[in-house]
């Protein structure tokens, strides 16, 4: 079709161009079509560059109901949630299930390189949008994926929750204490777990067909994704038939007895643990001649040879004595006292950080990962998380999440060509 040959030869030269920015995905487009499963896709690629269209019902997503709300003001424009998982996007409004709705969509998929969606599988094969349709009209079309179980298989049509996703992929498992039963984080995650990786993925896809590849399917699974999470679990399981259980503030597995990874400090907490081997001796031994300074020492503790002590081979008695001595040293300092000194003497620890540490972490700061992005609906500047990568002459400009159907005259009007009276008769008729 030579109408979609031209196109692809525009964009190829339009991305060329756009890299120059120094954005990563700079020339790149995209339209988002998930809901709270894979909205973390659609913006890890936007703040990589690319030009990500969110497409939600005339009336909004179900998403922007999802709190907290700034100022504790419930409304479909103040979420939190909607505003960190949807920063960078544009916004229009599409009913799909509308012929009308339909029939926009599939002019507008001739203009981007990928869609990504979230739907229960079949959905959209039901209304003749599924990857097979639409690649009849954008054969390099990237079509990704996010669902609980994956697009097939025995559990495909399976409902799921947060809940449901953690401890199908084996995480819940491993978390909480030892006596009581398995416990799941609080906030949800399964599902940032499944977004990250198809941003991932849709961008080794973009890679492939940038080097002479097909437009594909990226079919994500959440299970499949947490399953990287247990990741640490595998090689146990593999070489010694050994199932890791829940350990609490303890590490198991790698010692002969457990090991406190979690301390208790001063309105805190630190992760710190006695290694073992050669790689141990000088950490231990400069434990050690601190516990001395801090008066803390005892004859068991002078009378280890850290040269030749092995503390992977520690009973539990001994654990447990050192335990006891480093507790009562940690409970005199603060986290951050305590990872400074740390720095000083080569011990392998660090603080838990609390959000309010993190957003004065100093490391975070000197690489410019926080970035400000105004909001003229909420009159106000507001701090936001920004790319995890960074590449050289990196130029993306920030910018908040779009409101209801905030670009639907640049899409529909400026770009489709429809005129303002068509704007008018499709919104009456809820097809925008």
């Amino acid at each position: 079709m030579p109408e979609e040959v031209e196109f692809t030869e525009s964009l190829s030269r339009h991305s060329c161009e756009g890299s120059a920015t120094g954005d990563l995905l700079a020339g790149y487009r995209g339209l988002d079509l998930t809901n709270e499963r894979g909205l973390l896709c659609g913006k890890m690629l936007a703040d990589l560059g690319a030009e990500v269209i969110k497409v939600e019902p005339p009336r909004g997503d179900p998403a922007r109901n999802i709190g907290p709300f700034y100022q504790d003001i419930p409304h479909r424009e103040r979420s939190l949630f909607w505003s960190a998982f949807n920063v960078n996007k544009k916004g229009v409004t599409l009913n799909l299930e509308s012929r009308d709705g339909q029939s926009l969509l599939r002019r507008l998929i001739t203009r981007v390189d990928f869609l990504l969606e979230s739907f229960d599988p079949g959905y959209l094969d039901g209304l003749g949008l599924g990857y097979e349709a639409l690649k009849e009209l954008n054969p390099d079309l990237i079509f990704t994926t996010i669902t609980p179980y994956g697009q097939s298989g025995p559990y495909s049509h399976y409902e799921a929750s947060d809940i449901t996703m953690m401890a199908m992929g084996g995480y819940v498992h491993m978390t909480g204490e030892p006596d009581r039963p398995p416990v799941r984080i609080s906030q949800d995650q399964a599902y940032l777990h499944a977004g990250s990786e198809a941003a991932v993925a849709t961008m080794i896809a973009l890679y492939q067909r940038g080097s002479g590849g097909p437009g594909q399917h990226i079919d994500v699974s959440a299970q499949a994704s947490l399953l990287t999470s247990t990741v640490n679990a595998i090689p146990f399981w593999e070489m010694e038939g050994t199932v890791l259980g829940r350990s609490g503030p303890y590490r198991t597995g790698l010692t002969a007895a457990r090991q406190r990874q979690l301390w208790e400090c001063r309105g805190g907490y630190v992760i710190f643990y006695f290694a073992g081997g050669a790689f141990g001796v000088r950490g231990n031994a400069a434990l050690a001649a601190w516990l001395e300074e801090e008066g803390l020492a005892d004859d068991f503790l002078r009378g280890i040879d850290w040269e030749t002590f092995d503390m992977a081979l520690a009973g539990e008695e001994i654990e447990e004595h050192l335990e006891g001595l480093v507790s009562q040293m940690f409970g005199r300092y603060t986290s951050a006292e305590l990872y400074d000194e740390a720095l000083e003497r080569g011990l392998t620890l660090c603080p838990v950080s609390t959000p309010p540490d993190i957003a004065a972490n100093l490391q975070l700061a000197a690489r410019g990962y926080w970035v400000e992005v105004a909001h003229d609906n909420l009159g106000g500047v507001f701090k936001y998380p920004g790319p995890a990568v960074k590449t050289p002459g990196q130029r993306h400009i920030w910018q908040r999440a779009p409101l209801v159907g905030e670009h639907n005259r640049e899409i529909w009007q400026n770009e489709l060509g429809l005129s303002s009276d068509q704007l008018i008769l499709l919104k009456e008729a809820g097809a925008i």
